[in-house]
């Protein structure tokens, strides 16, 4: 079955509310035998007469009556999807965004995110997801509107990827702790109780690979999923944490942090979303928010 002429509904709307072949015409600038050639294809595609002579005059027929209000949205529905975006208006915006973030950005950069856009926008609401896996169904599927992590290898090729700031590794321990005073060497750092933060169970990171050529090892004494849970233990025990420093500055409050005695690789934390959600506006504008708060508070 051939596919019917969408052009038609413009033509069928405006004959349908003039009721002239005439008016029509020069309604659409088209001339009155190109107006008829019109009429009679809308007649063979519908199956009814559509309009019928009384008198002097057309007359709509009971299924074109049944067709002027559907036909009539259906070319307003079709100019509005067609028309260009309006601006946003921030104060009128109402929508709830999901953000699925890496644990510890809540709760370092929530709080002014939150602030912000409920500043902008009071009818947003932001609900933020665990993310325990780098899997990335959710943006596909549209459960997630806005997800951040560590850009890597398992990154899917089609999401829409933007740096919000490169991290490092520091050592935190509790305040008392004997790594608060003197030098920290790296077989002292070693020597000491770990926590080691794996949401995988994975029991070596790039902490240990750069202590293995010193011919040292870490004591790991617990594993975690996360950064917020390492520092919780860390402040009531004699553990070491080795977390990002800029994704956990507010976590680490009343703690004491030191460099790593070794060196190892920069990260790059970033925000990531599906190409679809890549021109709306309003996800755009949060966009913006994320990247603000991440830049003023690193």
């Amino acid at each position: 079955m051939s596919r019917p002429d969408l052009n038609l509904l413009v033509t069928l709307d405006v004959l349908l509310a003039e009721g002239s072949v005439a008016r029509a015409a020069r309604r659409l600038r088209l001339s009155p035998s190109a107006m008829s050639r019109a009429l009679a294809r809308l007649r063979e595609t519908t199956g009814d007469p559509l309009l019928v002579r009384a008198g002097r005059g057309l007359v709509p027929t009971p299924r074109a009556l049944e067709l002027r209000e559907r036909v009539s949205q259906l070319v307003q529905d079709g100019e509005a999807v067609l028309r260009p975006a309006e601006k946003l208006n921030l104060k009128q915006l109402v929508r709830t965004f999901t953000l699925r973030t890496s644990e510890g950005f809540v709760e370092n950069f929530g709080p002014d995110l939150i602030a912000r856009v409920g500043e902008e926008a009071p009818g947003v609401r932001l609900c933020f997801v665990q993310k325990p896996d780098k899997d990335s169904t959710s943006l596909r599927d549209g459960i997630v509107d806005l997800e951040t992590g560590v850009v890597g290898k398992a990154t899917a090729p089609e999401l829409r990827v933007q740096a919000l700031f490169r991290d490092r590794f520091i050592g935190v321990v509790g305040m008392g702790h004997p790594l608060c005073q003197g030098e920290i060497t790296p077989a002292r750092y070693a020597a000491g109780g770990h926590i080691l933060v794996s949401r995988r169970g994975v029991d070596r990171g790039p902490i240990d690979e750069a202590l293995t050529p010193l011919g040292l090892e870490r004591g790991i004494c617990v594993t975690v999923a996360g950064f917020s849970t390492a520092l919780a233990l860390a402040r009531v025990s004699d553990l070491i944490a080795s977390v990002p420093e800029r994704h956990t500055g507010n976590l680490r409050a009343g703690l004491h942090s030191f460099p790593l005695p070794v060196s190892t690789p920069e990260i790059t934390v970033a925000l990531f979303w599906h190409p679809r959600l890549n021109a709306d506006p309003a996800h755009r504008w949060l966009r913006g928010q994320v990247r603000d708060v991440c830049a003023a508070i690193c």
